[in-house]
């Protein structure tokens, strides 16, 4: 039973579509736990999901939910992972039928099940009650304790108001978003002595009030770690996406001292996906903050570092040590060095873009905007996989999704799976053979001329929403002389470094470079960031366990 110190506001959830089942089992669930806990049942997804979300907002904790398997419009499965995510602590039971047991197993991999049970579980004495009774004791002995919250005040067309948003969100930070033109606001405004001109205003849980804050004074600020706890390390990762993350977990797992410098959020690019529904042992796919957060878990349980916010600006060898120089003057330095910059998506070359970015027009897929498109007609442009994935994201609350691509069809970059998704969505149009000519609106995005390439014909239409996705830059232009890269700025490693059997100018070891490595002896590289490799989630995350696997063998013989 309940402790002293679980307040009566701790809830057990409860969901099932058939309301003589669901009453069941919350007379079951009250009988024996109603004095020290609330039972809370709900008759669909979407309601039990309106309702942990004013959980949330009011503080109030979630120790388990139970949901069953067969729901219409979103089964129990599909209910349970968009839950994981507003209280990733609770314990999940699904309640399914014999005939749905592979359902059940199933969900172990996708939204991390604690226990499934069968229905019916008479007596509840034998076959419920000591199921709930080891939930709720592991819950107790986890860390649940609400995170306060940070307070963001904002307008909903500031750029920079977007660009905090964002930046908390991919960080997992818990915030509560306020417009500066409501009450609530306008309180918090008052009371932080601010008129308003400057925003957006964010409180921290502490209460200290920041105006338009740089990234890292607000990532020291909410508890996000920006300053290395040693001057030497084993490995440096220089990137948070998946081949950085992949990089942290193998390196600090198998006894390196790591560190992972991230210069935004973790995640990269895979983290801002809605959806990734190729990734292995995901059949239900995931989306990349779920994958983010776990991989970024998994790194710390290990060992890793994680400083966040923290721009690498230069790359220095002396003797043996590999020296990451910050943007601040700062530096730290290790025996190897692992490149998993990643990339970033191209800007678009358009006139008023510039001007509009987070303003209506945003690059990537911006999820924290996404419930301001309910009821709005959307435009996507880009015809790879991350359009695809934000055009289906989008399509559930927006009224139409366009998606623009240059090229003739979406068969020569987006995955056939992806296609026949767009194909059924029946508010996804796909117009082939269009660009984005230009962006118009005074203050944020009100409408663009598109343009056909194939007829030169130019049409204006109305838009407040625009998503880019239009190919990828590497992020390596401050490895300038020191690493080598290709003319598209791509890292060189391996073999692409010795294609006339030679090694590279200036290298002085009687090897050639490992499979990874770059022209810098103990430097090595993964993911989008090395040239020619295969710009795919699963591929980035084996390369930075390779290249850690390649370190082991370079400090072997170092």
């Amino acid at each position: 039973m309940a402790q002293a110190g679980d307040a009566a506001r701790t809830v057990i959830m409860t969901v099932d579509d058939d309301p003589g089942v669901s009453r069941a089992v919350a007379r079951d669930l009250r009988r024996r736990y109603g004095a020290s806990y609330r039972i809370v049942r709900a008759e669909s997804g979407e309601s039990a999901l309106q309702a942990l979300r004013e959980l949330k907002l009011r503080g109030d904790l979630v120790a388990v939910i139970l949901a069953d398997y067969r729901m219409p419009q979103m089964n129990g499965i599909e209910f349970l992972e968009q839950a994981l995510d507003v209280y990733p602590g609770a314990r999940r039971v699904l309640l399914t039928a014999y005939a749905d047991t592979n359902a059940a197993i199933d969900a172990i991999n996708v939204v991390d099940l604690d226990h499934y049970l069968l229905k019916p579980w008479d007596p509840p004495e034998e076959k419920l009650y000591p199921v709930l009774d080891d939930l709720l004791q592991a819950w107790r002995t986890s860390d649940h304790r609400p995170v306060p919250s940070t307070k963001v005040v904002g307008h909903r067309w500031s750029a920079r108001s977007s660009d905090i948003r964002e930046f908390l969100a991919r960080n997992q930070v818990p915030y509560r978003w306020y417009s500066s033109d409501e009450p609530e606001g306008r309180r918090l405004l008052a009371a932080a002595g601010a008129d308003g001109q400057r925003l957006p205003l964010v409180v921290t849980p502490d209460g200290t009030p920041l105006v338009a804050p740089e990234a890292p004074e607000l990532a020291a600020r909410v508890g996000l770690a920006t300053t290395p706890t040693a001057d030497f390390y084993d490995l440096v990762v220089v990137g948070g996406g998946p081949a950085g993350l992949g990089a942290a977990v193998y390196g600090a797992s198998e006894g390196l001292r790591t560190v992972l410098v991230e210069r935004s959020a973790t995640g990269g690019q895979a983290g801002q996906s809605s959806r990734i529904e190729n990734y292995l042992g995901f059949p239900d796919g995931v989306s990349g903050a779920q994958l983010t957060d776990r991989a970024r878990r998994q790194a710390a349980k290990f060992g890793a570092e994680i400083l966040t916010a923290r721009e690498v600006t230069g790359l220095e060898v002396s003797g043996a040590a590999r020296t990451v120089r910050f943007s601040d003057g700062s530096a730290v330095a290790a025996h190897s060095v692992i490149l998993a910059t990643g990339v970033s998506y191209r800007q678009l070359d358009a006139p008023g873009a510039r001007e509009l970015t987070s303003c209506g027009v945003f690059y990537g897929s911006a999820l924290t905007e996404a419930p301001s498109c309910q009821g709005h007609d959307v435009y996507v442009v880009g015809g790879a996989n991350s359009a695809g994935q934000a055009a289906m994201y989008l399509s559930r609350g927006a009224k139409s999704v366009t998606l623009l691509v240059r090229g003739p069809s979406l068969a020569a970059s987006m995955s056939h799976y992806l296609i026949q998704q767009i194909n059924e969505a029946p508010n996804i149009s796909v117009r082939c053979g269009t660009v984005v000519e230009a962006a118009h609106g005074e203050g944020h995005l009100e409408r663009l001329t598109l343009r056909d390439v194939g007829t030169g014909e130019s049409e204006l239409v109305d838009a407040q929403w625009l998503f880019v996705f239009i190919g990828a830059a590497p992020l390596t232009d401050w490895l300038d002389g020191t690493v080598l890269r290709d003319e598209s700025g791509f890292i060189l490693a391996g073999p692409d470094l010795t294609p006339d059997g030679r090694p590279p100018a200036g290298w002085e070891l009687d090897r050639p470079p490992y499979h990874l490595e770059t022209n810098i002896p103990g430097v090595f590289v993964a993911g989008d960031a090395r040239a020619e490799s295969a710009k795919r989630v699963a591929s980035a995350v084996g390369e930075g366990a390779m290249a850690v696997m390649l370190v082991h063998r370079y400090l072997e013989q170092s």
